[in-house]
């Protein structure tokens, strides 16, 4: 049979480890404030065990309260860093009443009336009523689908919740056979030796849960533009094929507008960088106001930007482009403090047959536009209008005829 210091032994090594390793990542990824959590609670864990270590050799139950107390408080922060990855708000007054009824609990039935079946009882409610609580963010679909860590680390958490259950059930009816904190019999020590195992399988899916999001979050700033947060041009051209596909098979036509600021190299000698990043950083701004939910506006180059305009025709393009031409000219000032002249030029497309499944057709007829555009005198907006073929298509020969019929 493993005996009460060996448990202990594991108990402290294995949350060691798993406290290094969130301490390394919180370490990483400042930013990420779940493993904040995680790291306090595995912490947590490690005080615990070494109180319960200190009270095995002195026999002193004293140690146990205060180790009981921070196992409870390790629960509590684990379940607060499940909260915080998924954004829900902290519950800091449930988890100070969790832990200071457990320290009372504890203290009235060592120091008030000795229990070892009450302070078992206590513990275990305690300890399970935090991770209770949060098992239905981590089994809940999101987005369609349940992520594999956050599925893990909720069915070992019921698992535990359930063991917990089991062993303050088996206290209380003894039929588990006598056992305490400082005294484990056989079956006892496999349920502790279990618990150890479980938790590091627990913290294992929230360290998969924790790849998934930062893996995320990498693939998200690879698609976006770092000076103004709007997407950037790989995005724009993933969109592109994939509206492209979509209205070769539907037939629903869509729209692009290519924008370019006026003579943004002016800004930039002028007034400085700084203020050509304000005017680019204002511009993306002004520009959202205008677009509408499903609009996507990306920054391709230095001064470029396109908008994408799902289910739009060239009419509907048009009045968006003429929207952002008018408050830019508007609001030109707004940029930065000084008079910084602040204009745009516009080209407009729309998908058509001819594109068929390649953006950068329609990109080349939206910059057509826009050479327009500017030739015409810049601030303005100009829409792409195909040249007339020569030799009638059989498209058209087959309306002719169904005209005359």
């Amino acid at each position: 049979m493993l005996n009460v210091p060996t448990l202990w032994t594991a108990f402290i090594l294995n949350f060691l480890a798993l406290g290094l390793i969130w301490a390394y990542i919180l370490h990483s990824y400042p930013s990420f404030e779940a493993a904040r959590f995680w790291t306090g609670s595995a912490f947590a864990a490690v005080l615990a065990g070494l109180l319960g270590v200190a009270a095995t050799i002195t026999g002193s139950l004293v140690p146990l309260v205060f180790g009981g107390t921070s196992a409870v408080l390790a629960s509590c922060l684990l379940a607060m860093g499940v909260r915080r990855f998924y954004s829900e708000p902290l519950r800091w007054r449930l988890t100070g009443a969790i832990v200071a009824w457990a320290f009372a609990g504890l203290s009235a039935f060592v120091f008030g009336y000795s229990s070892s079946t009450a302070r078992i009882l206590v513990y275990s409610v305690a300890l399970i009523l935090p991770l209770a609580l949060v098992l239905k963010l981590l089994l809940q679909k999101r987005d369609g689908r349940i992520d594999a860590g956050a599925r893990l680390a909720g069915f070992t958490a019921t698992v535990i919740v359930a063991i917990s259950a089991l062993r303050a059930a088996s206290k209380l009816s003894q039929s588990g056979g006598d056992f305490t904190f400082l005294h484990f019999n056989a079956q006892q020590s496999v349920m502790v030796l279990a618990l150890i195992f479980l938790t590091m399988v627990c913290n294992f899916g929230f360290l998969l849960m924790a790849m998934d999001r930062l893996r995320n979050e990498v693939a998200d700033l690879a698609l976006m533009d770092d000076l103004t947060g709007v997407a950037n041009r790989r995005q724009l051209l993933q969109r592109l094929a994939e509206e492209c596909a979509r209205s070769e098979r539907s037939n629903q036509p869509f729209a692009l507008l290519v924008i370019d600021i006026d003579n943004f190299k002016t800004i930039n000698d002028t007034h400085g960088h700084a203020a050509g990043d304000a005017c680019l950083q204002h511009f993306t701004l002004m520009a959202q106001t205008r677009l509408r939910a499903g609009d996507l506006l990306a920054r391709t180059g230095g001064d470029e930007f396109c908008i994408m305009l799902p289910a739009s025709t060239v009419r509907e393009a048009a009045l968006i482009a003429r929207r952002i031409v008018e408050v830019c000219r508007d609001d030109a000032a707004g940029c930065t403090g000084n008079e910084v002249p602040l204009s745009v030029s516009i080209g407009v497309a729309q998908w058509s047959r001819e594109i068929s499944a390649f953006p950068d057709r329609l990109i080349a007829a939206a910059d057509h536009a826009l050479y327009v555009a500017k030739k015409e005198g810049r601030d303005r907006y100009a829409v792409y209008e195909p040249a007339p073929p020569l030799a009638p298509t059989p498209a058209s020969i087959r309306e002719l005829s169904r005209r005359l019929a």
